[in-house]
């Protein structure tokens, strides 16, 4: 997995965070930095670890079922895009202005648990994982933040078109993979 292809995974993984960031801002009203740098450390924290621990524990079954790590990468990922897709269309969710180590917790967990299954097939695409979740981390970190600030000028307006965009590169990620995997592209 290349450099730039990184990068779309990291920005698709982030959509989730960066459209819960916009509207921890809106709740919050008038922000600082302080309210930017919390939702960039927790987001941006288990978008990172989450990948670890799938990694390590798709790492236990590499081995077993190489031969079809492609369309396994490919199902979940698509199965990842496609309920953001859905939950695009979905009702909005209401997120409230608390930034306790509760509440950031279990808005980071909820949000990450995409890159749990990313993670897992990055065991079967021998990515190298330390530099990958990494960028993941700091990729999150910053959307979040971003969408922190976002979210206190415009609002709601964009959580449901951030959910679509990460949910739709997700899929293309996933569908490359597996046409990668079957030789169609080489």
């Amino acid at each position: 997995m290349g450099i730039f292809e990184l990068f779309i995974l990291a920005v698709g993984l982030s959509m989730d965070a960066f459209a819960v960031s916009v509207c921890k801002g809106l709740s919050l009203g008038k922000i600082n930095w302080k309210h930017m740098g919390l939702a960039g450390v927790w987001f941006g924290g288990f978008q990172a670890l989450m990948p670890l621990i799938g990694y390590y524990c798709g790492r236990l079954f590499s081995d077993l079922i190489t031969q079809y790590d492609h369309w396994i990468a490919f199902i979940l990922l698509a199965a990842i895009g496609g309920n953001m897709i859905k939950e695009s269309f979905g009702d909005e969710e209401c997120v409230d202005s608390s930034m306790t180590v509760k509440s950031m917790f279990l808005l980071a967990v909820a949000t990450s648990i995409d890159a749990l299954a990313v993670g897992v097939t990055f065991a079967f695409l021998k990515v190298s994982i330390v530099p990958a979740v990494s960028f993941i981390g700091v990729v999150t970190f910053v959307c979040s933040a971003i969408g922190v600030k976002i979210g206190s000028i415009f609002g709601v307006r964009y959580k449901s078109k951030a959910e679509l965009a990460g949910g739709i590169i997700l899929i293309i990620i996933g569908l490359r993979i597996l046409l990668d995997g079957l030789g169609i592209l080489g």
